[in-house]
């Protein structure tokens, strides 16, 4: 029986979400659209399967098709990252970088990552965030051009001294020099944990530098550019042992991290993995190795220049003067409007984007001075430098003429005119 027979109240919502979706410029950096074979791996059968442990170290009977389909999950992120070792069981990103700190550091031990006013993640050791309340947490930040200064970096955790050193961003707009900071932090004994969640399908494509090498421990979301469901994969190197079994007296943990990871998503923080995610994850993973993939990979990156480029000649000042990855912060100040009012302004004209903060913003969090544009979700529907520079030029008037109704039912036009020039899911119905 289909959702519209079942339960056609429901139908209705999930139809008018399809058609939202369907009529708006998704510019949320961290959202995207997953192909028909992604939607379908998620509806699947998995999803009745319970799956305690790992594949040939299950708690229930009844998985070898089930351990086959994570173990082909297993070898295609290993093959796609150039790892050794991959855990594709977290439920999503915060529960995988909560499993990645509980591996190597105790309740009560110092951790450290970029703020989240700075462009940081939550779980990084934000002051209200798990992360933040069990460990000891210090934040360090960018520099006043938006930029994260290495030398300032080192000099904090050669002070600090800290047993986990996370980067990753949520909103940084530049490239991390990752042998720099594995150098910084394994001056001082740490481990270095690498949240890629956002740049996770760059990095595979090799269109922008990886951590791999680098870092101990790699985590990451493998929804956002990776285009897959909204599940996590935390990957490193080594060969694991028994990952239900605790680790010798002599056996050193730098070399075991394999074991380490695994023992701390299961037994030590989740349950069961949800199978019909990881088998959508093996969907999203076999489309990222096929050569288009690369193809697709290069253009988020030629859109967001062409973006960066629109926005800043009309006159918008976007925070560290442009991008190097998917995502860009245009900084209103100078249009003497918050987060708040631009995000539901583009909204109204049917572009969606998220407030922000900026670096040493003045303005509070809940209605910062910055609003945060991508172009992932775009590039997933087939937009390209030329659609990217007008696009610009629609949210430069859009957050000029934030109060003008005329001047939004026009762009609201032109918006819905482009939409319908890059059809999504056509054939998809749920009333």
């Amino acid at each position: 029986m289909k959702i519209n027979q079942q339960d056609p109240e429901l139908a209705k919502f999930y139809q008018a979400e399809l058609q939202r979706q369907r009529h708006t410029l998704e510019m949320i950096p961290s959202e995207n659209f997953v192909s028909e074979a992604v939607l379908e791996a998620l509806g699947g059968v998995g999803t009745n399967k319970y799956s305690e442990g790992y594949p040939g170290a299950r708690y229930y009977g009844g998985n070898q098709y089930i351990d086959q389909i994570e173990n082909l999950a297993r070898d295609r992120a290993k093959q796609l990252f150039g790892v050794d070792h991959v855990n594709v069981q977290p439920y999503s990103g915060s529960p995988a970088n909560q499993a990645a700190i509980f591996s190597v550091a105790k309740p009560g031990e110092k951790i450290i990552g970029m703020s989240l006013l700075f462009g940081g993640h939550l779980t990084h050791g934000w002051k209200i965030n798990f992360s933040g309340v069990y460990y000891n947490a210090v934040q360090y930040q960018t520099g006043p051009d938006g930029i994260l200064n290495y030398d300032e970096l080192e000099k904090i955790v050669k002070a600090e001294k800290p047993k986990v050193l996370f980067c990753g961003a949520t909103a940084y707009p530049r490239l991390f020099d990752y042998k720099r900071i594995a150098k910084i932090v394994h001056s001082v004994g740490g481990y270095f944990i690498a949240d890629i969640a956002h740049e996770c399908g760059l990095m595979a494509a090799r269109v922008i530098p990886t951590p791999v090498g680098h870092a101990d421990i790699i985590t990451t979301t493998t929804h956002k550019s990776l285009r897959g469901p909204r599940g996590a994969m935390i990957m490193c190197n080594g060969k694991p042992a028994h990952p239900l079994k605790p680790l010798a007296e002599d056996e050193n943990p730098r070399e075991n991290l394999p074991t380490l990871i695994d023992r701390a998503v299961f037994p030590g923080l989740q349950g069961g993995p949800h199978n019909h995610t990881t088998t959508a994850i093996a969907v999203a993973l076999g489309e990222a190795l096929k050569p288009e993939f690369k193809i697709y990979a290069q253009q988020i990156l030629n859109n967001a220049h062409a973006l960066a480029g629109s926005l800043m000649s009309e006159g918008l000042v976007l925070a560290t003067g442009g991008t190097d990855n998917h995502l860009m912060i245009i900084d209103l100040t100078n249009l003497g409007i918050g987060g708040k009012v631009a995000e539901n302004a583009l909204e109204e004209v049917g572009i969606t984007a998220n407030k922000n903060t900026i670096p040493f913003d003045k303005r509070k969090p809940y209605d910062p001075s910055g609003v945060r544009l991508g172009t992932p979700a775009l590039t997933t529907r087939g937009f390209k430098e030329d659609e990217m520079k007008t696009i610009g030029q629609l949210i430069a008037k859009t957050l000029k003429n934030t109060k003008n109704e005329t001047v939004k039912e026009e762009i609201k036009k032109s918006v819905l005119a482009m939409t319908d020039k890059y059809p999504l899911y056509p054939n998809l119905r749920y009333v």
